[in-house]
């Protein structure tokens, strides 16, 4: 029996921005070395949710630690213990991949860190941009670059925003073959998206969230196929 605390853990948040409930009562607990999907289409809260879990937006009520850190009370410590990809924005258009590299691990003091940096540019397909400015990037290949960004650090807590979005065959199975690694080593791991496919396939648990609001937690496996499909897509009725 596993004694740990989760990794992540979230009760009862909501989200408010003015007049508009943004995330209306979301539960989650999520572990060390487990992938959870946040699935839901546009609107759903996915996006919200994340930017708390990164500690960007504070919640209006409810509660959430991430790495035993209050994002409320330690939102700076939260930051050290998370890698984030946000779903839009979060690069400098007139700066290179690799100078983004090199102020990433700047900010956080990380030594010895070019040759991953240079093995992540390659796996995801950016090798030969890596002295680019990002203005002239595609959306695919921004999005590339934003997972690699999240993941220099091997963080403890490794946050995926729309990882898939407007993303190429080759930079899916990269982020793919990212997750599967921030989860061998023992890193917990949350994606959010509107594609059911690849939520399975890359979460072994599934959060559905529909106008804010949490309305079934799912294995993977209850979600594949064509049972899955109609399943999920009553959800959403």
């Amino acid at each position: 029996m596993n004694d740990q605390p989760p990794a992540v853990e979230v009760r009862s948040l909501h989200v408010r921005f003015g007049d508009v409930e943004a995330v209306a009562g979301v539960d989650l607990a999520a572990g060390a070395g487990q992938a959870t999907a946040l699935l839901g289409r546009n609107g759903a809260g996915k996006s919200t949710t994340m930017r708390v879990l990164a500690g960007v937006v504070p919640p209006t009520a409810g509660s959430a630690t991430v790495a035993g850190f209050d994002v409320r009370r330690e939102p700076v410590a939260v930051k050290r213990a998370t890698g984030y990809c946000p779903d839009v924005g979060g690069l400098v258009p007139r700066a290179t991949a690799w100078e983004h590299l090199q102020l990433a691990a700047r900010l956080r003091r990380l030594v010895g860190w070019e040759d991953r940096g240079r093995d992540l540019l390659e796996r995801f397909g950016l090798g030969d941009a890596s002295h680019r400015v990002t203005g002239g990037f595609s959306h695919g290949m921004g999005r590339r670059l934003s997972v690699v960004l999240a993941t220099l650090h091997e963080p403890e807590v490794l946050l995926l925003d729309e990882p898939f979005d407007g993303v190429d065959p080759l930079g899916v199975e990269a982020t793919l073959e990212a997750i599967a690694d921030a989860r061998a080593r023992g890193a917990c791991v949350l994606v959010s998206t509107h594609l059911r496919e690849l939520a399975i396939e890359a979460c072994g648990d599934v959060l559905v969230l529909r106008g804010g609001s949490q309305v079934a937690m799912l294995t993977a496996d209850e979600m594949a196929g064509e049972e899955g499909a109609r399943a999920y897509r009553a959800l959403l009725d």
